[in-house]
């Protein structure tokens, strides 16, 4: 279903940011080629290098 497909997330400020993680893998797991973008206030929830 997500296969070749691109996608990008958006990660703000707020504490289910990290519930994103979970998003990003599934997607990942389905094959998409996916591209997290932060804000400066979500890095206090999440790393980048989380994902």
């Amino acid at each position: 279903m997500f296969a070749g497909k691109n996608i990008l997330v958006g990660v703000t400020g707020g504490i289910s940011a990290y519930k994103t993680c979970d998003l990003v893998r599934d997607l990942v797991k389905a094959s998409a080629q996916v591209r997290v973008m932060m804000t400066e206030a979500a890095t206090r929830f999440v790393s980048a290098l989380t994902f």
